[in-house]
């Protein structure tokens, strides 16, 4: 993977470890056609390879405490998924670890939960555990697309949402400002890598 590299770069997460995984879109076709986004590698001794490919609109990412597991948003996909960490970075038994997620910036929880846009193109925030199950649910009046759980005992869930009018309207949506920073308490605090 060179500077040159096709792929536009989106969302990382650096584990305990070290290791940095980046994501990003090669040629994305938003009419459907065979996803085409990646997650590369860049080891601490500086290493780069690719990990991952075949990822629908590859967004957020998290890793878990252990360091043992990246879980990755499929946007165009509406899912969570799920590798396993090998112990040189490289990443295996891709699975599906929550589906009809409209997952973009993606959060963990120390009951191992996840934060995320409930559904592609919905208002809600929701807390979903492992197999789809959705455990807590925050009606916006706008789409969120990124959420965090911080503040001083990491229980303050932060969502970033704004009006969504269409990838057609975007730059509309953004001359209007229609973002916010919303809050709501959580459940659990804070877990994992980021």
């Amino acid at each position: 993977m060179k500077a040159t590299s096709p792929a536009t770069w989106n969302e990382l997460v650096v584990d305990g470890r070290g290791n940095v995984y980046v994501n990003g879109r090669c040629e994305f076709d938003f009419s459907g056609g065979p996803p085409k986004g990646i997650i590369a590698l860049v080891t601490p001794d500086g290493g780069v390879r690719q990990v991952a490919d075949a990822i629908a609109f590859p967004n957020g990412m998290v890793v878990t405490p252990d360091n043992r597991t990246l879980i990755i948003g499929e946007s165009m996909a509406g899912k969570l998924t799920a590798f396993d960490i090998e112990a040189d970075g490289s990443l295996s038994n891709r699975r599906t670890w929550a589906d009809g997620i409209g997952a973009d910036g993606i959060c963990l929880d120390t009951d191992g939960s996840i934060w995320a846009q409930s559904g592609p193109m919905e208002t809600a925030c929701v807390r979903v555990r492992e197999g789809g199950e959705v455990l807590d649910r925050v009606e916006l009046d706008r789409s969120p697309f990124a959420c965090m759980l911080g503040g001083p005992d990491g229980q303050t869930l932060f969502i970033l949402a704004a009006e969504w009018r269409g990838f057609e309207q975007v730059e509309e949506a953004i001359a209007d400002r229609t973002g916010q920073v919303l809050i709501a308490n959580a459940a659990a605090s804070r877990a994992g890598w980021p």
